[in-house]
């Protein structure tokens, strides 16, 4: 009863919407609507073909023949479909439609002819052919899709009509070579569509699901610079898919092809590769890269920019590495002083000079040597604003190492005045308030950490965030600040890389409390301690820790980062360093490491 009495429903329906044209048929196609959209097709199948029998409406068309299959009617579906072919023989669509109805009663090759029919009334005019592609992709027949586009291809004579649309559909189907030979046919054509090619490709690239693509992207790259070894268009796409790709030693091996073929390039792309690879810190590669632009001698226009980027590779790879030995340490600071005496002291060797001065007093304890050389950067003529407060900082920097206290204030607080609203004020308004933490001033240190927390730098305003959680922290659950002095003291010991009595003020707060805020941080400075001093076993065996009785704490992400780059680049754990990345992606969506962590990962994860 309750099933006739809907469809007794829907017929009163129909036939008071019959007498009331406007309103009616909006109510009546909404009602239409809930039916289909319910699965109710019987009812859904009577309002719409009222619908369809006054108007004629495609869409209305659409949704009766739908019903029509979802309640296996496929003679009412059949006639309805040769009905509309006989009004409208131009509505290619049709035939899909057609075919359908035999795919659905297991009819294969009758499918197949209507589909053929389709392509075969292809014309000139391209108007009908979007939407007759987008029915054969509808029904899952991505194949005929293809070949609609190619049809028209072939009839308006035109070898690059429809790429794009091409492409999606090739991605669709997994026929990767077909799509990256869309692209390679335009190159052929048009060279100064690559940067455009690029985009669309890298797009693709970062969308699919899995690496298939990129497989595939390889693949149809290798055979055409086969094919085309003069092509220096494939050569630089095979450059920038291995950039793409992070595979920084294949883009060098491909770059080296570039060179070799076409020397008047002068090392473009070695450069290109070399740098991008340096700000990926593969530094191997980017060390090999600059190595080959100095053998073509003094006279190449990136001998300069080599000869530079090797020694700031060599000393990001000391920072990466936390440590170096003495042997090296010589040999390293050989190689920057023959640098000077080849390139002088200038503005554009003042990175060399201020990384020199870093290398001399964090790593070769020489403070003074370090600040001689920073005084030479800042007379240096010509020299930018920014790069000399740059210098200041740094100067400054060095002279708080070195104990200097007052005069690394008075450095700071010129900067800060200098550059009121921009990044290196924040950056010296930092330094200043650290320094005033150092100085157990935790009061004013925290009121301008306060100010700093809302920095339009990210990273400062996190270092600010950490810095004054610490301190307010154990300002609150200790008023005599005992411990908090005990830790700012260890704190500078350790920037000062007096490593052995560091280590000692963190064990000392350690052995004097079993429970209290700062034990977490505690643990991460002496990991960082044991990262020095190169004992990695020990530091992961610390950041362990912190990780597991600390979860919550705002030091935890901070220790995974550095267990996890510590296991892929010294322990030679990629497994673990993997599962810390991530944790942080897991764990920590909101952390500042989230980026870096998902790009390891994804390395990690690709090999």
């Amino acid at each position: 009863m309750r099933y006739h009495g809907k469809i007794l429903i829907a017929c009163l329906l129909c036939a008071l919407l019959h007498s009331l044209p406007a309103a009616a048929q909006q109510t009546q196609e909404q009602m239409a609507a809930y039916y289909f959209d319910n699965g109710e097709y019987e009812q859904a199948a009577q309002l719409y073909e009222s619908l369809y029998d006054r108007t004629t409406n495609r869409f209305y068309y659409q949704r009766l023949y739908n019903t029509r299959l979802k309640l296996g009617e496929y003679k009412e579906a059949m006639r309805l479909v040769e009905k509309r072919q006989k009004r409208y023989p131009k509505e290619l669509t049709l035939h899909v439609d057609e075919g359908n109805i035999h795919l659905a009663q297991k009819q294969q090759k009758k499918a197949e002819k209507c589909f053929v029919r389709a392509l075969e009334a292809i014309t000139a005019d391209q108007s009908p052919v979007p939407d007759l592609a987008l029915a054969f992709s509808a029904i899952g027949r991505h194949d005929y899709a293809a070949k609609t586009y190619l049809t028209a291809r072939e009839k308006a004579k035109n070898r690059y009509l429809y790429l794009n649309e091409l492409v999606g559909v090739y991605q669709t189907m997994g026929d990767y070579g077909a799509m990256t030979g869309e692209y390679f046919d335009l190159l052929d054509n048009q060279p100064g569509m690559m940067p455009s090619v690029q985009v669309s490709m890298q797009k693709a690239l970062q969308e699919a699901p899995d690496t298939r693509l990129a497989e595939g992207v390889k693949q149809a790259l290798v055979e055409r610079v086969r094919e085309h070894p003069e092509n220096r268009n494939y050569l630089e796409m095979m450059i920038w898919f291995a950039l793409q790709q992070k595979d920084f030693r294949f883009a060098l091996t491909q770059a080296r092809a570039v060179d070799a073929r076409f020397p008047d390039q002068g090392g473009e792309q070695l450069m290109r590769v070399a740098q991008i690879a340096q700000a990926n810190e593969d530094f191997a590669v980017a060390a090999d890269c600059y190595r080959l632009l100095q053998q073509k001698g003094k006279e190449s226009p990136h001998y300069f920019a080599a000869r530079v980027g090797e020694l700031e590779v060599d000393f990001a790879r000391i920072n990466h590495n936390y440590s170096i030995d003495s042997k090296d340490f010589a040999a390293l600071k050989q190689r920057y002083e023959s640098a000077f005496e080849e390139l002088g002291k200038n503005e554009r060797t003042v990175p060399l000079m201020r990384n020199y001065a870093r290398l001399m007093a964090y790593h070769g304890g020489d403070v003074q040597e370090a600040v001689s050389m920073l005084d030479d950067v800042l007379e240096v003529p010509r020299l930018k604003a920014n790069v000399r407060d740059e210098a200041k900082l740094e100067l400054g920097d060095l002279l708080l190492f070195a104990g200097s206290v007052w005069d690394a204030s008075l450095l700071y607080m010129q900067v800060e005045k200098a550059n009121k609203n921009d990044l290196l004020g924040a950056q010296a308004k930092f330094k200043n308030a650290k320094l005033s933490y150092y100085n157990h001033d935790f009061e004013w240190a925290a009121s301008q950490l306060k100010v700093l927390r809302s920095s339009t730098s990210k990273l400062i305003a996190n270092d600010a965030m950490e810095l004054s959680l610490l301190i307010s922290d154990n300002m609150e659950d200790d008023s005599t600040y005992t411990m908090l002095e005990l830790f700012a003291d260890a704190d500078l010991l350790l920037y000062r890389n007096q490593l052995d009595k560091a280590w000692q003020g963190f064990d000392e707060i350690a052995v004097r409390t079993l429970s209290h805020p700062l034990l977490d941080e505690v643990l991460l400075r002496k990991a960082q301690i044991r990262l020095k001093q190169a004992r990695y076993a020990e530091a992961d065996s610390l950041l362990q820790r912190l990780v597991d009785f600390h979860p919550d704490d705002i030091t935890a992400d901070d220790a995974l980062i550095l267990q996890a780059e510590l296991n892929e680049d010294h322990l030679a754990n990629p497994t673990k360093a993997r599962e810390c990345y991530e944790k942080i992606l897991v764990d920590y969506p909101t952390s500042l490491y989230v980026d870096r962590a998902r790009k390891r990962y994804n390395l990690l994860k690709a090999r």
